[in-house]
């Protein structure tokens, strides 16, 4: 060999050399800083996570449902099980036995075991700095950046807060940022489709994201996003037009199945083991249908045996079919002045009474005896006209042209008359939508409604309380909207001597029927929930500026108080600000003809390319605006936690567009300190984010009652009030 190409090969040696070295040390950067930025997580989350030893803020639900799985007692939330029965896991589990009354906020656990749901929440809400770390990672290949992103979720005294309970948020957040992770995962994978990884990071995507939505319904926005990012990817696989037709169709048939079906199938699963478990009677029953009652252990309606029709002159009850409807309800008060004309109250009441049962008859006859054995049984048809007599006090059911009394659009009804008769204002178009003329009514089967026959009116629920005088009972209408969904109602008791009972439980609904039911309930449980008086609520428009917190725990021994970093929170607005700034600048550069530098000169080998960088933060902006824009469009109560999804984009985009500032400054800076500057530049932003949780940490792990008040001068945290706002 020529002693040219010997040193040459030598050279190409040395060279090989070092770029191995110099691999060798960037992934043990990489492993140091994914390892040291779980452990400080770990040692914010666990530290005191057992303390205070009492319920805060929303353990008083989450801990007794809870309870309630354990003990396999049906109930009622508007959320989907699985956060729930991962919780009611935790402590099954880890030796709590479901028998801590969780009533309300402050009230001592006492020796119950309930730490294992608590530290189970902690860990699951731990795993989110992780995945950001490789969410970033993956979308940027710098490690800075991945470092910044994980400092400000780690440094942010609210998500730390908001992951040490026994709450929902934790668990969402996590199958979340699972999500985003897993995607972002598959997403480096683009040159090897097919590959064993390529298939386990799409299912882990579709997983994830069957365990968001089943947390909560607002994980729907993660999914939302991932099905952007699909269609983004199968639009460019189009577009490819070196591949053939069939490889398009086979990279949608794989998506739809890992992204469409599994998570389907999954959270159908959850649905069934959340049913199956819950069998047992609880508090949760009057939310449901008559019919769904009947599956329910322990429910008087499981055994009971009743007339499968309706005929006149039975003694029944009738359910309103609402979400939670109450029973059609009579007693001898009546509307003081003022509040109509001066009648009978009929109300709606949750309960068994005997003021709820009502005898049907004919519009134009008394009631039959229903004890004579010669008696012509005749049954009760869809579009018959009938009246409802009260049985306690023989008043009919009644409406005119008054007001009701709260519902002022709505026409008042009462009980009229004595002794069974009245006038014919009493009379009601009974009619089962979607039937046929002559149907008959079925015990709890039939859903009906009573259209008043002279009034043009319909027999509804308005949702709102009667005052004091009404026993803030439900007050009931007549609505001239006659397609008022409150105005469906079942039999549900039916008393008939003459006719042969038969068993409810033949009666119940399989499966399929529960779970479209469940859904029913709890869509109309969201919408419906409404701000109470007096209750704390916040606006969309407040979170991101972190207007006000939220208490967690308001004892006097020890406070705790939900609230952003602000140093992070404020941060994260000015740098949204920022990256729509540098994007428009680089969009106009790009349609004036300049090209996007491809890579930074500076430590290219660990920093981000500028378009690399750009991409990233555009994903994680449509993130952010997915997880935040929509809350304006909603009618719901909304509260200040329902902003830490967003701020998990947010702070992941801020990580990597300070990462870019930093090293697109430092190239400004001469060669011989460039690294000097950028490492301490970087060192600084993570310091002022560490010393900001410092100095804000008596937030999370609790203000001593003797500290006094943030607001008061004297206090030891008064140097903490910025804002007014501020109620610590």
């Amino acid at each position: 060999m020529p002693p040219t190409e010997k040193v040459k090969k030598k050279r190409e040696e040395g060279e090989g050399g070092v770029q191995e070295k110099g691999k060798e040390e960037e992934e043990s950067l990489w492993w140091g800083a994914f390892i040291l930025s779980i452990l400080l997580t770990l040692a914010t989350r666990l530290y005191k996570v057992d303390n205070p030893n009492w319920i805060c803020w929303d353990e008083t639900h989450f801990g007794k449902m809870g309870s309630w799985y354990i003990n396999r007692t049906f109930f009622f939330d508007v959320h989907p099980p699985l956060g729930k029965m991962m919780i009611a896991g935790m402590g099954y589990i880890t030796g709590y036995n479901g028998t801590h009354p969780f009533e309300k906020p402050g009230q001592s656990y006492e020796d119950h075991s309930i730490l294992g749901m608590r530290a189970g929440c902690t860990l699951l809400g731990c795993a989110i700095v992780p995945f950001s770390y490789l969410t970033v990672w993956d979308l940027t290949g710098s490690v800075s950046a991945s470092v910044l992103a994980s400092s400000f979720i780690i440094f942010d005294i609210g998500m730390a807060t908001l992951n040490r309970y026994i709450l929902l948020d934790p668990i969402l957040l996590f199958f979340i940022s699972g999500s985003v992770c897993a995607m972002m995962r598959f997403r480096s994978l683009v040159n090897q489709p097919f590959s064993n990884s390529w298939w386990f990071w799409l299912a882990a995507t579709g997983s994830m994201l069957a365990g968001a939505i089943s947390v909560k319904f607002v994980g729907l926005f993660v999914v939302l996003f991932v099905g952007i990012f699909t269609i983004g990817q199968l639009w460019d696989i189009l577009g490819d037009l070196s591949k053939p037709l069939s490889y398009t169709v086979k990279h949608f048939l794989s998506r739809a199945v890992c992204l469409i079906l599994l998570p389907a199938l999954l959270y159908i699963t959850f649905f069934y083991i959340h049913l199956s478990v819950l069998s047992k009677t609880g508090t949760g029953d009057g939310f449901y249908s008559s019919l769904y009652q009947t599956t329910l252990e322990g429910n008087r309606l499981q055994n009971a045996t009743v007339p499968a029709q309706v005929a006149y002159g039975a003694q029944i009850t009738l359910k309103n079919h609402r979400t939670g409807g109450a029973y059609l309800h009579s007693h001898f008060h009546l509307y003081p002045d003022g509040f109509g004309s001066k009648q009978q109250q009929v109300t709606t009441y949750a309960h068994k009474d005997e003021n709820n049962v009502f005898v049907i008859k004919k519009w134009n006859e008394d009631a039959p005896n229903i004890t004579d054995p010669q008696l012509e049984i005749e049954f009760v048809k869809n579009g018959d006209l009938v009246r409802l007599e009260h049985l306690v006090t023989r008043r009919n059911v009644h409406s005119h042209n008054q007001p009701a009394p709260v519902s002022k659009r709505h026409f008042q009804v009462t009980g009229y008359g004595e002794n069974g008769t009245g006038d014919a204002n009493d009379v009601w178009r009974l009619e089962i939508p979607g039937a046929e003329d002559g149907e008959i009514v079925r015990t709890v089967v039939s859903k009906i409604k009573f259209h008043h026959y002279f009034v043009k009116c319909v027999l509804t629920t308005t949702t709102k309380t009667l005052p004091k005088w009404g026993f803030e009972q439900g007050e009931i209408a007549c609505n001239p909207t006659q397609r008022d969904p409150n105005s469906l109602w079942n039999v549900e008791d039916n008393t008939f001597p003459l006719l042969p009972n038969v068993s409810l439980a033949d009666m119940a609904p399989g499966f399929i029927s529960k779970f479209i039911e469940s859904h029913r309930v709890m869509i109309q449980g969201n919408s419906g929930l409404k701000p109470k008086e007096g209750e704390w609520t916040s606006k969309p428009w407040e979170w991101p500026v972190n207007m006000k917190g939220q208490w967690f725990s308001a004892g006097e021994e020890l406070r705790i108080y939900l609230l952003g970093n602000p140093i992070i929170w404020w941060g994260n607005l000015v740098f949204l600000a920022v990256f729509i700034a540098v994007y428009v600048f680089h969009s106009f550069k790009g349609q004036r003809g300049d090209k996007m530098a491809t890579e930074n000169t500076l430590d290219a080998a660990s920093g981000a390319s500028s378009e690399r960088a750009l991409v990233a933060c555009g994903w994680l902006f449509l993130g952010w605006c997915m997880h935040y824009i929509p809350f304006y469009t909603m009618g719901r109560v909304l509260y200040y936690h329902h902003y830490f999804p967003a701020l998990l984009f947010s702070s992941m985009l801020s990580g990597v567009i300070v990462d870019y500032i930093i090293r697109e400054v430092c190239r400004l800076v001469p060669d011989t300190v460039r690294s000097s500057v950028l490492h301490s530049a970087l060192g600084a932003v993570i310091a002022v984010a560490a010393y900001s949780y410092y100095i804000f940490s008596p937030l999370v792990y609790g203000m001593e009652g003797d500290g006094g008040y943030g607001r008061e001068t004297n206090s030891s945290l008064h140097k903490l009030h910025w804002i007014d706002s501020w109620e610590f």
